[in-house]
């Protein structure tokens, strides 16, 4: 992999373009999980330049996001948005990224809204050809419809299994429902999966989603007994690599605050961006 060590800045407009690209992506897998179940409880609704969506109970793309680059929210919206989700029996979860206008904190804070943790973006620059790189033992591949249950078994069972270190999430999701979402946002959202393979069988998969220059890594997860082997490594390599062959310039990457996730991206050359503050509403 190529880590020149080249600074990344971000400005307004990059963080824009991040957040819109974020705002597509759960909008996409919202939509899925709505034609999937058919009950008319899902919704989605435009607010000042993001998205306030639920795609079913307890997923995890139930959330408001891009908000602060599109202008202020109405009140009126806002109430609409917050009886929409105290109908559903779900708070109302909306992530701002720091770069976004301040203003918006300041006016979700006086409505009650409480800070409940943080995620971070992270970016790297794709200027050069990268390498690709696999571990003694594992195979590194394109992920076919073939394997796409055995692909999907691996990335859930890693995401049910998540590593501890770093800041605790305030969140957690059942298997079923990850495994749902994992598969409403792949097959919506036009993302591009990898499978790592050990002793013949599928052990990790992580997939990426490109969009106006913007890669997205997702969806990546090693199961348990098949950690510390170097294979998150190995299956960022081959999504660096593929992006930057399509015209990619900058792939972004979200984690918790000090996670090893975190310190596996850092390490391979990816530079903290900004961070979100997750605000939470109950209703």
């Amino acid at each position: 992999m190529d880590t020149t060590g080249k600074p990344l800045f971000c400005d307004i407009g990059l963080a824009e373009r991040i957040e819109r690209a974020e705002v597509q992506l759960i909008t996409n897998g919202s939509a899925a999980a709505h034609r999937r179940n058919g009950d008319g409880r899902g919704f989605l609704k435009l607010i000042a330049g993001g998205v306030a969506a639920f795609a079913e109970d307890a997923s995890p793309l139930n959330k408001v996001a891009g908000l602060g680059f599109g202008g202020m929210p109405e009140d009126a919206l806002l109430d609409e948005v917050e009886q929409a989700f105290a109908d559903r029996g779900a708070p109302v979860q909306v992530e701002l990224a720091h770069m976004a206008d301040p203003a918006v904190g300041a006016a979700l804070t006086e409505r009650g809204y409480r800070l409940t943790s943080y995620e971070n973006v992270l970016g790297f620059p794709l200027s050069a050809v990268h390498e690709r790189f696999a571990p003694e033992g594992i195979e590194i591949r394109p992920s076919g419809k073939e394997e796409f249950e055995h692909w999907l078994e691996a990335v859930a069972d890693g995401f049910a299994h998540p590593d501890t270190q770093g800041a605790p999430s305030h969140e957690e999701f059942p298997r079923e429902v990850i495994a749902a979402t994992v598969r409403d946002l792949v097959g919506a959202a036009g993302m591009k999966r990898y499978s790592a393979v050990r002793n013949g069988a599928v052990v990790g998969g992580a997939s990426v989603r490109m969009t106006d220059g913007i890669a997205q890594m997702a969806g990546a997860a090693t199961a348990p007994a098949h950690r510390r082997r170097g294979i998150q490594t190995a299956l960022l390599a081959a999504r660096l690599a593929d992006a930057a062959a399509a015209g990619c310039d900058v792939a972004v990457v979200t984690t918790q605050p000090g996670s090893k996730s975190q310190e596996n991206v850092q390490r391979q050359g990816f530079q903290l961006l900004y961070t979100r503050a997750v605000l939470v509403k109950q209703t």
